[in-house]
């Protein structure tokens, strides 16, 4: 495919804007760690949400939409939809509790809410389990998609790609730190959105699709549309509905839909002015990430199926796409190549501004583990500011070269997705009661997360998981999560109830900091002597259960924009008319909650 001079102008005016940014920044940001993992805690929450939306936007989320969408149609979505569930209690329960720690990372949190070497076992092993074992597989799916961007678009090879996206991300991530990370994200949401955007208005409409009433009555494309799974595949409406709704949101760990907060989610929490800046940024990036965002891509997709009914046709159009990389998420890239000179150039550095924004956070916060929560911990207390931004930097480009070496192995998106989904499960619950319940210890979270992992590879890549799921097996094959996630609760409930509570003092200096409330530290407060101390106001309402009420409220507002968007698209006017009056009365009831609780919160 040619580039024209105006193509290539879009791409390197973005990555050379860029570049500066990261420069410019570099010289405040390696002044010490606080600055180059979160910018001296002083950032806005509205530049704030859009950093954490343009981080999820990602070379690899279209890609797995399509996937998606192609396998299993629009109600597919729900695997990633559910998550909405648990950011909005994030943003109306753990925002303001993540302020309040003032940790550095949510590592450190270990160390805060328990004690001991269970405590500092748990903050050094999960700084490598998550900061480089998940957060390679995470970046990994990013560099895939780019990967596959790369041959399809560009007839690039999977090292070309990823040795011209890697080195410009990493040098970039490297000097910047944090705040060039933020800086440069708002620049690119803007370009992700209109090249998102454009792509999916042009692609619609070309010939081959007709535009919007004849794909949406296209034989290939009338069985996908619809926004629940049907009633007459008990299965699929289990599997992609069912067990989303019921029990992923809260059991399952995924970056960026951590149960409680967690990750780059609490980076940027932590990173605000305030509490009321906390909670700004995260609500604003869950409306925008789960209402605004899908439908360009999910139209994209639906297009694919006209265009690309299946994985032969994708062949026979690129005859040179290596057979490890085929799948049907690469229908996205494979619809891209049909867009104009100018607007594909918009499209291609659209989608370097997600690749380049999805990584360097990832570094960031990844390296953020490394530096804060091993080398500071485990290795070296001892070292300097200075040395630990060099440590950072040094982190930084060794994660994106693993990424790199481990996208080149992998086949495509939903594929890791599943993986990090699976060795999650069972997992949520304790990041949720964690704060409000005081039995809970250090010993819980152990035995969670080993079982959980254990349990997921037994089933996963053991004849087991054949003898038990399955048409023909013992039980169902949607059964195989709900059962990670039982045997892992019960291991962690059983192990907690086995093991000493943690001491009294770590309790008490915990809820000082955070002051959680609630009946779950009712026992902590009347065995202590210094109960005023503890708690600032006696006749404050715990603002929990309002923060409850707002999730709901605030669930039904997005989800309602969200569905009332696709009625519009599909010109369900009468539907569409509901949806929208719903939304809107749920923002109001929302807003209304929200004022009553934040004298309280903030």
């Amino acid at each position: 495919m040619e580039l024209s001079s105006l193509d290539y102008g879009f791409i390197i005016g973005l990555f050379s804007i860029i570049l500066f940014v990261g420069i410019y920044v570099s010289r405040k940001s390696g002044k010490n760690t606080s600055e180059y993992f979160l910018s001296g805690r002083n950032m806005p929450w509205w530049l704030l949400g859009l950093s954490m939306v343009a981080t999820t936007f990602s070379t690899d989320t279209p890609n797995l939409v399509t996937d998606i969408v192609r396998t299993n149609g629009v109600s597919g979505n729900w695997v990633w939809w559910a998550f909405l569930l648990t950011g909005l209690l994030t943003v109306f329960v753990y925002a303001k509790l993540w302020r309040k720690s003032a940790v550095n990372t949510d590592m450190e949190f270990y160390e805060l809410r328990y004690g001991g070497a269970p405590a500092r076992f748990l903050r050094g092993f999960r700084s490598i389990y998550l900061g480089i074992i998940f957060n390679i597989m995470a970046m990994s799916a990013v560099t895939l998609a780019a990967i596959k961007i790369g041959q399809v678009m560009l007839g690039l090879t999977p090292i070309e790609t990823v040795l011209i996206g890697g080195v410009v991300t990493v040098i970039f991530s490297a000097i910047g730190g944090f705040k060039g990370v933020v800086y440069t994200d708002f620049l690119l949401f803007f370009v992700a959105m209109a090249g998102a955007i454009g792509a999916a208005y042009f692609l619609v409409n070309i010939p081959e699709v007709g535009g919007l009433n004849r794909l949406l009555t296209h034989d290939n494309v009338v069985d996908k549309l619809s926004l629940i799974p049907s009633s007459d595949d008990k299965e699929a409406l289990i599997m992609i509905f069912i067990i989303p709704i019921a029990v992923q949101w809260w059991s399952a760990w995924y970056p960026g839909g951590e149960p409680g907060g967690g990750g780059y989610v609490a980076q940027r929490m932590l990173a605000a002015k305030n509490e009321s800046h906390a909670i700004g940024a995260t609500f604003f990036f869950n409306v925008m990430h789960y209402a605004l965002r899908p439908w360009p891509w999910i139209l994209v997709a639906l297009a694919s199926l006209v265009v690309y009914p299946d994985l032969v046709s994708i062949k026979e159009a690129f005859p040179n796409i290596e057979d490890s990389k085929l799948g049907q998420d690469l229908a996205y890239s494979a619809m891209l190549t049909k867009l104009p000179s100018g607007l594909l150039g918009l499209v291609l550095a659209s989608l370097g501004a997600a690749y380049m924004s999805t990584i360097s956070t990832h570094l960031n916060w990844g390296a953020s583990y490394i530096v804060n929560d091993f080398y500071k911990t485990q290795v070296k207390p001892e070292a300097s500011e200075k040395e630990l931004v060099a440590v950072g930097r040094m982190a930084t480009i060794i994660l994106m070269i693993a990424s790199a070496i481990m996208a080149l192995l992998m086949t495509n998106a939903l594929q890791i997705f599943n993986v990090i989904i699976m060795f999650g499960a069972g997992t949520g619950l304790i990041f949720i009661l964690r704060w409000f319940w005081w039995r809970i210890n250090a010993w819980s979270e152990i035995s969670a997360m080993f079982s959980s992992g254990i349990i997921s590879v037994v089933f996963e890549f053991t004849p087991v998981g054949t003898f038990l799921f399955g048409d023909d097996a013992f039980l169902p094959g949607w059964a195989k999560f709900p059962t990670i996630v039982l045997i892992t609760s019960i291991v962690w409930v059983v192990t907690m109830l086995l093991t000493k509570p943690e001491e009294q003092h770590v309790l008490e200096d915990f809820y000082k900091r955070t002051q959680p409330g609630g009946r779950g530290w009712k026992k902590i407060l009347d065995r202590s002597n210094k109960t005023s101390e503890l708690i600032e106001d006696p006749n404050e309402k715990w603002s929990v259960p309002q923060g409850i009420l707002a999730m709901i409220l605030g669930s039904i507002f997005v989800y309602g924009s969200l569905f009332s968007m696709g009625n519009w698209l599909y010109g369900n006017t009468t539907r569409a008319f509901l949806l929208t009056g719903m939304t809107l009365i749920a923002g109001f009831l929302l807003i209304r909650v929200w004022n009553k609780m934040k004298d309280s919160i903030l």
